[in-house]
């Protein structure tokens, strides 16, 4: 059976995928950046006696549910802190295959950066258009791209995110904006996953912390991270919200999310905005242990968030050193092909507000013991 082949040769090269259990050490592997969902229970009494009353199943899309007060409210307070227009979605997923693949029409064309999500990777593939690609945050290509393809399209979407996911590294937002302007008809879409709680004077997201929030045209923010919650959203003018409302197949043929879960969002966010200090610690935290990383690897760490990369070279090397950190009760996994390119496996260590300073040394007597001299790292 072909399917069966597939599973012994993922099993070969030691990257079949099991669901993780039994985990309940140090988390460095959950994205939950401001440590809101760790803080779960502590919310419980003020979310039931302020929004328990929300129905627990909207039993329809958004386009033909009866109940939206929830989900209105939501999307009203987020456009203020915005000030674009607001729509709900049930993932990141969801988000950004559904406004990549229906952006895809005869006369657009995508640039997007090599390494971009899979889900907008997917969102391009679905809307089976016009699409160029550049090396990851090469400002340089993109230009290139731009001066030979960009007059013979009438709109081109340049797609990137702010916080790389498997790197930390973050995009050259101001260049980007500055290139965009040399073109009329550039529009710059920005996925910040993981920048939205994390970076900015609100938590808004690398765009709000450069105050460029107003260049972007599309922002793709999931609320499943840092703001411990359930969905995402889409941030935009006016004309394109009507455009995804009506062209976003995502967005028109799924259930909504439950105003329960929706309802619990707007509380995590209102939550979330004024964790100024929070933020501030995690910055600090993240930049102090970077530094202990390359130190302990002798190799600089491309790192400027949360998210520190511990390259292992390889997907044996990466099970290894992962399961030795497990042992010592630091959660983390290993993360490999195809979510990371062959010979760049490694493990994501994914920093919290909520973790203190003797965790993370912890964390750093057990990598330097589990990276040992011999190891490839990077």
């Amino acid at each position: 059976m072909i399917y069966s082949d597939i599973l012994s040769s993922l099993t070969e090269e030691n990257r079949l995928r099991t669901i993780p259990s039994g985990l309940g050490g140090i988390d460095l592997i959950s994205n939950d950046y401001m440590s809101l969902g760790a803080r779960y229970s502590e919310f419980l009494s003020e979310f039931s006696d302020n929004y328990g009353n929300a129905p627990m199943s909207a039993s329809a899309s958004r386009l033909l549910q009866r109940y939206q007060k929830d989900h209105l409210a939501l999307e009203t307070m987020l456009a203020d802190l915005y000030h674009k227009n607001i729509l709900l979605l049930n993932s990141g997923y969801h988000a950004n295959t559904g406004a990549l693949s229906s952006l895809s029409v005869p006369g657009t064309l995508i640039v997007s950066d090599k390494l971009i999500h899979a889900s907008m990777i997917d969102g391009i593939r679905l809307g089976h258009g016009d699409t160029a690609r550049f090396a990851h945050n090469d400002m340089g290509m993109l230009r290139k791209i731009l001066q030979k393809k960009a007059s013979l399209y009438k709109i081109v979407v340049v797609a990137v995110e702010s916080v790389y996911s498997m790197d930390g590294d973050i995009a050259p937002l101001r260049e980007l904006v500055e290139i965009k302007k040399d073109y009329p008809n550039v529009m710059l879409y920005l996925d910040e996953a993981h920048a939205f709680g994390v970076f900015g004077e609100n938590g808004l997201g690398v765009a709000e912390e450069l105050d460029l929030l107003s260049d972007i045209d599309i922002l793709i923010v999931t609320l499943g991270k840092a703001a411990a919650g359930y969905g995402a959203f889409i941030a935009t003018s006016e004309a394109l919200h009507s455009y995804f409302i009506n062209c976003a197949r995502s967005f028109i043929f799924s259930t909504a999310l439950p105003p329960y879960l929706i309802a619990w969002d707007k509380l995590m966010i209102e939550k979330l905005v004024g964790m100024k200090e929070e933020r501030k610690y995690l910055r600090e935290s993240s930049a102090w242990f970077r530094k202990e990383i390359e130190a302990i690897t002798g190799r600089p760490c491309q790192s400027r968030s949360q998210i520190i990369p511990l390259h292992a070279g390889s997907a044996t090397r990466a099970i290894e050193m992962a399961s030795r950190l497990r042992e010592a009760g630091i959660d983390v996994l290993p993360i490999r092909r195809p979510t990371v390119a062959e010979g760049t496996e490694r493990l994501r260590l994914s920093l919290s507000a909520g973790l203190k300073k003797e965790d993370l040394c912890k964390v750093l007597y057990e990598v330097k013991a589990a990276v040992g001299h011999d190891s490839p790292t990077a």
